[in-house]
C-alpha cells in the first residue's frame, strides 16, 4: 500500500465524526475498554499489516479480549518511549503553535466515522482557525526511532493520519516529529481519497476477521511471535498427522528450503566477514566504498562464577534463585 501524501484536487465533501464517548476523567483502563470496540488510528497501519512494531496477529489478540499473555507496555517506566512521547506531547504541541503560529487544543473524545462505526480515532489535538489544516499529531523519536524519520513520515504514521482525515472527514493534519529531544520537524500530510478508499477496505477485511474470531496469518515478526506464544503458551501433549494434507505439506516443504538458503546465507556470511578480518589484522577500523566496518575490543568484564558459589556457598545461591516459566521449543525433523 503506497502511502505518498498528494494534494486535494477538489475540496472533498466528507461527513465530520461522531463522538462516541468523552475521554475527559476516564482512566486508562475505560480508555482501552472503548478502544477494544474498533480500530484506532493507532492500530490502523499494524491491521493492514504495515506497523513495523506491532503485527496484526498481535493486534487481533487485543481486539478479541485474548491478549492476557501479552507483554504490556509501563505507561510509568522512564525507560519506554511510550513515557517519553506522552510525557513530551504538550510541548511539542506549544513548539508546533510557536513555530507554525497555528493555534491547538485538545479534543477530550473518542471520535467514530459516521458510516464505519469500528473506525475510531483519538487526535493529539485539532488546529484551531487554519483554512489548511485541521489536525495535529505529535510524535517523539529518540537514536533508533529517528532513523525511520530520515526520508519524511514513515508509512506506518502516514497511515496513521489517513485513517484520523478518514475519520474526521477533515481535509489535512500537520505531524510535528521532536527528533533526539532537540530538532522538531513539521510535515503536511494532505488527505487522500484513493488511500483512504483502500485503507477502509482493507481495515474491514481485519475487523471481519475480529468479527468472526478467525485469527490473521502470522507474517514472521517478532510481534506475531509474542502473538502466538500468548494465544498458546503450553502444548497439549497431542499429535496432529498431517501428512495427507498437500497444502499443509507444502507449507512445512517451503519451510524446509528456507532453512537451507538461511544456513547457506549464514555460512557465506561468515565466510566473508572472517576474510575480512584477516585483511585487517589488527587495524581497528577499516573503510569500503559502502561503508565502513570496526572491529575492537571490548573492556574486560566481571561474571559471577556460579558453579564455585554453587560449591562453596550453596545456600547463599539458592537463596536467590527465581524461578522463570518455561516456553515452547519449536523442534524440526525432517526425513530424508
Amino acid at each position: 500500500m503506497t502511502t505518498a501524501s498528494k494534494p486535494v484536487e477538489t475540496a472533498t465533501k466528507a461527513k465530520p465524526a461522531l463522538r462516541l464517548v468523552s475521554t475527559q476523567g476516564m482512566n486508562r483502563d475505560e480508555w482501552l475498554s472503548v478502544r477494544r470496540q474498533g480500530i484506532g488510528s493507532s492500530d490502523a497501519a499494524a491491521a493492514v499489516g504495515l506497523n513495523p512494531y506491532k503485527s496484526a496477529l498481535e493486534l487481533w489478540l487485543e481486539k478479541t479480549g485474548q491478549d492476557a499473555e501479552l507483554p504490556k507496555p509501563d505507561p510509568d517506566d522512564e525507560t519506554s518511549p511510550m513515557y517519553w512521547g506522552t510525557l513530551l506531547e504538550p510541548i511539542v504541541a506549544a513548539h508546533y503553535t510557536k513555530r507554525t503560529g497555528n493555534r491547538v487544543r485538545r479534543v477530550n473524545a473518542v471520535l467514530q466515522h459516521h458510516q464505519h462505526p469500528w473506525m475510531l480515532a483519538n487526535l493529539d489535538r485539532e488546529v484551531v482557525g487554519s483554512g489548511d489544516v485541521q489536525i495535529l499529531e505529535c510524535k517523539t523519536a529518540g537514536m533508533n526511532g529517528a532513523k525511520l524519520w530520515r526520508e519524511g513520515v514513515p508509512e506506518y504514521v502516514q497511515i496513521q493520519v489517513q485513517h484520523q482525515l478518514a475519520v474526521t472527514g477533515k481535509q489535512a493534519a500537520d505531524v510535528a516529529a521532536l527528533i533526539c529531544g532537540n530538532e522538531l520537524k513539521v510535515y503536511r500530510i494532505n488527505r487522500d481519497e484513493e488511500l483512504i478508499e483502500r485503507l477502509i477496505a482493507r481495515e474491514a477485511e481485519f475487523w471481519s476477521l475480529v468479527e468472526s474470531g478467525t485469527a490473521p496469518a502470522a507474517d514472521g515478526s517478532e510481534s506475531a511471535g509474542h502473538a502466538l506464544r500468548a494465544l498458546w503458551p503450553k502444548d497439549a501433549g497431542t499429535t496432529l498427522d498431517f501428512s495427507g494434507d498437500l497444502e499443509h505439506n507444502g507449507l512445512f516443504s517451503h519451510y524446509l528450503d528456507a532453512r537451507l538458503a538461511l544456513e547457506g546465507a549464514e555460512q557465506r556470511e561468515a565466510e566473508l566477514k572472517q576474510r575480512i578480518q584477516q585483511l585487517m589484522g589488527d587495524a581497528s577500523k577499516a573503510v569500503f566504498e559502502q561503508g565502513e566496518v570496526s572491529w575492537k575490543r571490548s573492556q574486560d568484564g566481571q561474571a559471577v562464577d556460579t558453579a564455585r558459589l554453587l560449591k562453596d556457598r550453596p545456600a547463599s545461591l539458592e537463596a536467590y534463585v527465581v524461578k522463570r516459566a518455561g516456553s515452547r521449543r519449536f523442534t524440526v525433523s525432517a526425513r530424508p
